[in-house]
């Protein structure tokens, strides 16, 4: 993509004292015209470029105005290379590979001992959720409405949203849009999203700030919940609240205590521990919850 580009060229003069515009078209697979035109794009966001002609002539980066090199040590590097090489998870595809070995032109060293650190970003529905990523980044870069039906515990509903970040958060991919049915900011998870398309429309962005995605905004607590579990459960308790929820009891049992979002929720994490887990408080979801369980134990029967 153009911005990909730009930065690749940017970071090759901020590292080499003069390239050729032949150079940056084989570089970068493109044609001359299309450098010519990147490098007026460069000057007018204000990086004064100077083009010289002739048999020693080239670009440049005006004197007096080139970044020091040392700005970004070769760890911090790695860890932008690093960093890039995890989108490529998310896709499928080779686009940030390319783009790492653009940035790291002249310091080939870095992008070879660049394999200690991995990251995947891709979800467990990559085959369906990839191609959602790259439409949506289409479209917030195009200003583009999105249209898709979304399903949550109410049912399926048809939205239209302005959309302005992907996030990736919980282990999940999602999109933070102004959604024009309910007119405000959501947070849309993409495995949810179903008929996803870009509309023909587009819409004048607004000024907008990064999501809040604490757990307290996104999923206010409704309740205090109390559980008790047996000790065999103590290694998945810690992997998910951590060993500072944890009050052990006289009996050996373990205690936690966490602020609940729904009951539905609550019901489902439970009773995914089986016998291992007792819901404490509050009574009258254990009633409820005792209701629950034996409905199923009656369905299994059948």
């Amino acid at each position: 993509m153009k911005i990909d580009r730009l930065i690749g060229i940017l970071s090759i003069l901020l590292q080499q004292e003069k390239v050729t515009a032949p150079f940056l078209a084989e570089k970068f697979e493109v044609s001359r015209r299309t450098i010519n035109r990147d490098i007026e794009d460069l000057c007018m966001a204000g990086i004064p470029l100077v083009t010289q002609q002739g048999r020693d002539g080239g670009i440049s980066i005006m004197d007096g105005y080139r970044m020091d090199r040392t700005l970004l040590t070769s760890g911090e590097m790695k860890s932008i290379l690093a960093g890039l090489r995890s989108l490529d998870s998310v896709s499928g595809t080779n686009r940030y590979q390319q783009l790492m070995e653009k940035l790291s032109a002249g310091s080939s060293d870095i992008l070879a001992n660049n394999d200690h650190i991995l990251i995947d970003l891709s979800s467990q529905q990559k085959s369906s959720v990839a191609p959602k990523i790259g439409l949506i980044q289409d479209a917030i870069e195009q200003a583009q409405l999105l249209k898709f039906e979304y399903y949550s515990q109410k049912g399926g509903s048809q939205r239209q949203i302005e959309p302005y970040y992907l996030v990736f958060h919980w282990s999940s991919w999602y999109v933070w849009g102004f959604c024009l049915e309910k007119q405000g900011f959501r947070l849309f998870k993409l495995g949810r999203m179903m008929n996803l398309t870009k509309e023909e429309t587009l819409f004048d962005p607004k000024p907008v700030q990064a999501p809040d995605l604490s757990s307290e905004t996104v999923f206010p607590p409704s309740f205090e919940a109390k559980i008790l579990f047996e000790p065999a459960m103590k290694w998945r308790i810690i992997d998910e609240f951590g060993i500072d929820t944890i009050e052990e009891q006289s009996d050996g049992k373990l205690l936690v205590t966490y602020q609940a979002f729904d009951k539905f929720s609550l019901f489902s994490w439970v009773l995914s521990f089986g016998n291992q887990a007792e819901l404490a408080e509050p009574k009258n979801l254990r009633r409820e919850l005792c209701e629950l369980a034996a409905e199923i134990s009656l369905k299994n029967k059948n």
